[in-house]
């Protein structure tokens, strides 16, 4: 079945069952690899990215889900000012071990600052408590946050 998605800004037609996951079509078809598969069900944050503004879970979205609305994945996120801010602060403090799950922290830390630009740890909390770090770098993307905040 055909579905016109609009992915970072650019439209895109694939040939896909609608129940495929939006991450599959990202990677596979798009050839976005930013977004990460983590546990296949929602559970660890890797496969985060923006529908319509809001953070949202791709390998649980079927692409017939998505209708009209615009995706941002991590390839795009530093175009948009709470994306940029993190990107940098994420250097700045090295946030990064492994890196695996960065781009679903991002996803989900820009999503927080556009809703909330000054955060208290409270909200950090709440808004990443669905992404999973195993390095374990929390109190380096808690911080990071709040600087891109700054």
């Amino acid at each position: 079945m055909a579905f016109n998605l609009s992915v970072n800004g650019a439209t895109h037609s694939v040939d896909v069952d609608g129940d495929t996951p939006l991450l599959w079509v990202l990677r596979d078809v798009l050839g976005l690899t930013g977004t990460k598969f983590g546990c296949g069900a929602g559970l660890c944050g890797a496969c985060t990215v923006h529908i319509a503004g809001v953070a949202t879970r791709s390998c649980l979205t079927p692409i017939e889900s998505v209708g009209d609305s615009s995706v941002t994945t991590i390839e795009a996120i530093g175009a948009t000012p709470a994306g940029s801010a993190l990107q940098r602060a994420w250097l700045d403090l090295e946030v990064v071990q492994c890196g695996y799950c960065q781009p679903g922290q991002i996803m989900s830390a820009a999503a927080l600052l556009r809703e909330t630009p000054k955060p208290s740890d409270a909200d950090i909390d709440a808004a990443m408590a669905g992404n999973v770090c195993r390095c374990g770098t929390y109190q380096r993307i808690r911080a990071a946050i709040h600087r891109a905040g700054a």
